[in-house]
């Protein structure tokens, strides 16, 4: 049920649309772009971030809630663990069984490589599964990998790892053929041709998408070929933490059953951390788009091993959360509604910024006009903005909506609001992990041998900010790329005898800096019962 304020406001909307129709708000120019972050963006928030204390990043700062995770001992911590009593042994043990972890088992196996899959839910339980919009590439003849590179470059605020990023693109036109030959449906028209859309910041339509499933698509493929492979996948199993052997190199992970809390030690030459990101932390209090296991364990067992974190203290708010009905509170409103067409609009029915600026820019922008210009619709959990979507039908005629963006209108449906007669609630939402642990470009750690990252835990490809349809696509470069090196490597691997010194030598380092949170990490679900998320 719409209120009765919110329908008043509805009124505005529907009054300023014909207007609103035929003109495009004008762009921010770069200083105002900047300007607006330091304000009113999250990532400039002083009291939600901490200073590191331990470890290779010592000194800087990370968002509060992982600051704590790193100021936590291990599981293990005083824990005996028998390392020589293997339960699984392999040349590559994949840690997660997102797109990252799949992409890179499919290619390990491939390569000839015995691998294991490791995954705390099921396999497919990720944020791959979330993901709506589209993933890029430039594969037209109006677009190149050079103007995919500067476009992504200047979103992410020039802080790209220009290795990674160039990897990113110059592979894009290659992961879409794969993925098209392993059975993906992507969107295409009458002649077979795929049919692309804009996304924010992008010069070029280079997004892909299956409808507004595209990583549900996406995943639901490499699942498939991951079980036809018959890769061996350990679910329910979280990794813990790695283990290292007397040579500094990693040598596999301990795990712990989730149903039996058993734990059980896998052995392996190699070592990939697909674990995702930290949405599930609701930094700052904010709601997530993310799936339930997104709590940076691959961050902080990494971050324990020895290896270092990059950007670790940026973090994408998507622009377009939902706002309202708070049921769905937080979840995720593709920017596809966005390249179709719907303006955001303030509670008067203005529209105040362009729709397709970048994310974080967007994001600045909706909590501006709710927190300082008072714009903001009142919701039962606070303000929102309105997302202007009947003028997706007005622009592209009937139907539309259901057939690029069916699960949107679906989701709304359920709750009694049609978005093609209606606009929508928006707020931003908690979405990707920008930072994670540094990587060059083959994907191994900068300090562990044999330690490769893959996804969403992976710090540097995309620089302080992320474009659209980047993740769905650095998940399946990476990734790819990963589970090739991860079998060469593998097969000149002596490993030496396994221990857990790091975990203890860790311990140390936090007595000696006084700090004793109470808490263990890797923190492995979120912790709804205990009231932090509220």
């Amino acid at each position: 049920m719409l209120t009765a304020e919110m329908l008043e406001s509805i009124k505005k909307v529907e009054a300023t649309r014909s207007e609103r129709m035929g003109m495009e708000p004008r762009r921010m120019t770069a200083e105002e772009k900047d300007t607006l972050l330091k304000q009113f963006h999250p990532d400039y928030r002083q009291d939600g971030f901490a200073e590191i204390k331990v470890g290779p990043n010592k000194g800087e700062k990370a968002p509060t809630e992982l600051a704590n995770l790193l100021h936590s001992n291990s599981r293990l911590h005083g824990v005996p663990i028998d390392l020589n009593k293997v339960d699984y042994e392999s040349d590559v043990l994949v840690i997660g069984g997102g797109g990252a972890g799949s992409s890179a088992a499919i290619e390990a196996d491939e390569a000839g490589a015995s691998v294991v899959m490791v995954t705390k839910l099921r396999i497919g339980d990720a944020n791959t599964m979330m993901a709506e919009g589209g993933i890029q590439a430039a594969d037209k003849e109006n677009d190149s990998p050079v103007q995919h590179y500067l476009d992504a470059f200047g979103g992410g605020h020039f802080a790209a790892r220009p290795e990674l990023l160039k990897r990113l693109v110059m592979e894009a036109p290659d992961a879409i053929r794969w993925l098209n030959d392993l059975g993906v449906m992507f969107d295409k028209d009458e002649s077979g041709t795929m049919v692309t859309t804009h996304g924010g910041g992008t010069s070029r339509k280079r997004m892909h998408a299956c409808k507004d499933y595209s990583g549900a698509e996406i995943m639901r493929t490499l699942r498939d070929e991951v079980i036809n492979r018959k890769i061996p996948v350990i679910e329910f199993t979280a990794a813990i933490e790695l283990i290292k052997d007397d040579r500094g190199q990693v040598a596999g992970a301990v795990l712990q059953n989730l149903e039996t809390n058993e734990y059980l030690v896998a052995r392996a030459k190699t070592v990939i951390i697909a674990t995702g990101g930290a949405g599930r932390l609701h930094y700052q209090g904010f709601p997530t788009s993310n799936h339930y296991g997104a709590t940076a364990d691959g961050l902080v067992m990494g971050y324990r091993a020895g290896a270092p974190l990059l950007y670790q203290d940026t973090i994408q708010y998507h622009p377009t959360g939902v706002a309202y009905p708070s049921q769905i509170f937080g979840a995720l409103v593709t920017e596809k509604v966005r390249s179709l067409g719907a303006m955001l609009v303030n509670v008067d029915g203005e529209a105040f910024m362009h729709p397709l600026e970048t994310r974080d820019v967007s994001a600045a922008s909706i909590i501006r006009e709710c927190r300082e210009r008072g714009k903001g619709v009142p919701t039962p959990g606070g303000y929102g903005i309105w997302l202007d979507t009947p003028m997706i039908e007005m622009l592209h005629g009937e139907g539309t909506i259901e057939a690029r963006i069916p699960a949107m209108l679906r989701m709304y449906l359920n709750y009694g609001i049609d978005m093609r007669k209606v606009p929508i609630l928006i707020y931003p939402t908690l979405h990707y992990q920008n930072g994670g642990l540094e990587i060059g470009g083959e994907g191994y750690t900068k300090v562990i041998d044999n330690l490769l990252v893959a996804g969403e835990a992976v710090g540097g490809i995309h620089g302080r900010n992320r474009l659209m349809g980047n993740s769905l696509l650095d998940i399946i470069v990476f990734g790819r790329n990963a589970g090739k090196a991860a079998a060469k490597k593998a097969k000149e691997v002596e490993l030496g005898t396994p221990t857990l010194q790091h975990v203890e030598d860790y311990a140390k380092a936090l007595a000696d800096a006084g700090l004793e949170t109470g808490c263990v990490s890797p923190q492995i679900l979120p912790d709804y019962a205990g009231g932090r998320h509220m």
